[in-house]
């Protein structure tokens, strides 16, 4: 099988030599992405860099055939532990149930990123959308 990669351009660029995602098969990988816009604004505060983030991942997923309710992984990297409601507010924006199954992990990040998620998807084991 042939690696595909595929952007959006609903995300920034990759800010290194990577792909926002990538497939081989019905397996679809998004890259880790902050709550930095198409532009490349970084948006404030926990909650809206989430739902950038989760929406970013979305549509790099999407440029590779998968759709929200193909995700089957979300990992979740926060900064701050006291974060972890605000970011968890904006996640259950995005999904719904069944969820994803998830991790989340504290990390540092560079200076203003507070949330960095990456995902899984399978494609065709969801309803696509």
């Amino acid at each position: 099988m042939v690696r595909i990669a595929a952007s959006s351009d609903q995300s920034p660029p990759p800010a290194g030599p990577y792909s926002p995602s990538a497939r081989i098969g019905q397996i679809v990988a998004a890259a880790g992405q902050g709550g930095f816009t198409a532009a490349g604004e970084l948006l404030e505060g926990v909650g809206a860099q989430t739902r950038q983030a989760l929406e970013n991942i979305v549509a790099n997923l999407a440029a590779n055939g998968a759709g929200e309710r193909d995700i089957i992984s979300v990992r979740v990297f926060l900064t701050d532990p006291s974060q972890f409601k605000e970011m968890n507010e904006a996640y259950e924006g995005i999904f719904s149930e069944p969820y994803p199954a998830r991790t989340t992990v504290y990390v540092g990040l560079p200076a203003g990123m507070l949330v960095e998620i990456d995902a899984l998807a399978v494609v065709g084991q969801g309803d696509g959308s």
